[in-house]
């Protein structure tokens, strides 16, 4: 039987390669071009179906849904992505990538927490690799996932994770997402290398189980990321324009999409802009296309991205800008939720989740959690300034991603025959 592993390495550029000796060492790699928006969902659904956006329905990492006039961002709901996937009829380990949940696969962990009826949250993963990983590798490090202490012990776990699996069930197909260089080349502009070398050292445990029961690893990456110097708070001038509608009340501003004339959903360096009155559809392309910092706003069909949940114009903003979510005007309107890390609740993306206004004002409010105090973890600051790097859009091939493995191909739509093919499976 024919095995591949595939190692996901978010934010893997050729430019960086220089920096991870153990996944240069696999071999030529090759530059390809990815969706617009080069995003973790979108990309992830195009590798997986062979098939652009406008076909498998992934079209940002989130989106607003016009039935039920909510914004959704981080589903998992493997139902959400249409059109045959690469693994299916594979045995098929699963690890961490994306649509994790309901997809069918043998073997799979993903994070997901536990809500309480209080309010409260357990965090935790589902493991149905039945390797038992949180009793043998320790619980999953979910701070180190998302937030202000993002970084390493999430891909180490993940890495030794996929490892066991590998080496105790050896499933023909095994995906494995290693997320953690992604965290500080948005938060600075200059990152630093050892977050490569770090991420090359997680690649080689998995490299290593590979290749012990005789599976053939293969190097992608979603995206690559550039340094930005500005931020474009998007619904802020539509707000001054009199189209966005929000509700105050006692825990700040909230967004009304479902009333808004027009407003837009910010996924990094790309936003999806919904017009829910008709007749000035125009106008609202018209006053995006005049803001500085903005590059272009186009039809969705100019970007493969015609799909009933996108928006329906496309901002995209200049290479060294990306636009926020923050649709308040005073921050002492922003709703209670913007100062937390809260993935879900934010009608948009938000960096600043990597950034902590005080490490003091942390531990108080650990503090009071663990005295039984109701309490909100309002440390994530209101300053788009201080993040340092985007992506999303397809600026040039130096920050293009890679693929790394034997005859691999160049056109990411190919990707999905490209592993069917070294799995002999057709």
């Amino acid at each position: 039987m024919k095995r591949v592993c595939i190692i996901n390495v978010v934010g893997l550029t050729q430019e960086l390669l220089a920096y991870a000796p153990r996944i240069a060492q696999l071999g030529k790699h090759r530059v390809w071009t990815p969706p617009v928006p080069a995003v973790t969902c979108t990309v992830q659904a195009t590798m997986l179906t062979g098939r652009m956006p406008d076909e498998h329905g992934i079209v940002g990492n989130g989106w607003y849904d016009r039935s039920s006039a909510e914004v959704r961002f981080w589903q998992q709901s493997n139902r959400l992505i249409s059109g045959e996937l690469l693994y299916h009829g594979i045995e098929t380990a699963k690890m961490f990538w994306w649509f994790n949940q309901h997809s069918g696969v043998r073997y799979s962990a993903t994070p997901k927490p536990h809500y309480g009826c209080d309010g409260s949250k357990v965090f935790d993963v589902i493991d149905d690799t039945g390797c038992e990983l949180v009793k043998h590798l320790g619980p999953f490090p979910f701070f180190s996932f998302w937030g202000p202490n993002a970084g390493l012990p999430a891909s180490e776990w993940i890495a030794r994770a996929t490892a066991k699996v590998l080496r105790e069930k050896r499933p023909q197909l095994t995906l494995c997402y290693l997320p953690h260089l992604d965290y500080d080349f948005q938060r600075y502009r200059q990152p630093s290398m050892d977050r490569v070398a770090e991420v090359d050292r997680c690649a080689a445990i998995l490299i290593d189980a590979a290749q012990d029961i005789g599976a053939t690893p293969i190097i992608v990456s979603e995206y690559g990321l550039v340094p930005v110097t500005r931020a474009i708070s998007i619904n802020r001038i539509l707000r001054q324009h009199g189209l966005l509608s929000v509700r105050n009340g006692p825990f700040g501003e909230m967004l009304i999409p479902g009333d808004c004339k027009a407003f837009a959903v910010a996924d990094h360096q790309f936003a999806h802009v919904y017009v829910n009155d008709p007749s000035i559809s125009q106008n609202v392309r018209e006053l995006l296309s005049k803001q500085p910092g903005i590059h272009a706003v186009v039809h969705p069909e100019e970007l493969r991205l015609k799909h009933p949940r996108s928006g329906d114009w496309i901002a995209m903003a200049e290479p060294d800008a990306w636009f926020t979510y923050y649709y308040w005007l005073e921050d002492n309107l922003a709703p209670d939720f913007a100062r937390t890390v809260d993935i879900h609740r934010k009608p948009g993306y938000d960096p600043c989740e990597l950034f902590i206004t005080s490490k003091v004002r942390a531990f108080r409010r650990v503090a009071q959690k663990k005295l039984g105090f109701r309490m909100k973890m309002d440390v994530i600051p209101l300053d788009p300034s201080l993040v340092g790097g985007s992506h999303g859009l397809v600026n040039s091939l130096e920050h293009n991603p890679v693929v790394i493995g034997p005859d691999a191909p160049e056109d990411i739509l190919e990707f999905k025959s490209y592993v069917r093919g070294l799995l002999e499976v057709h």
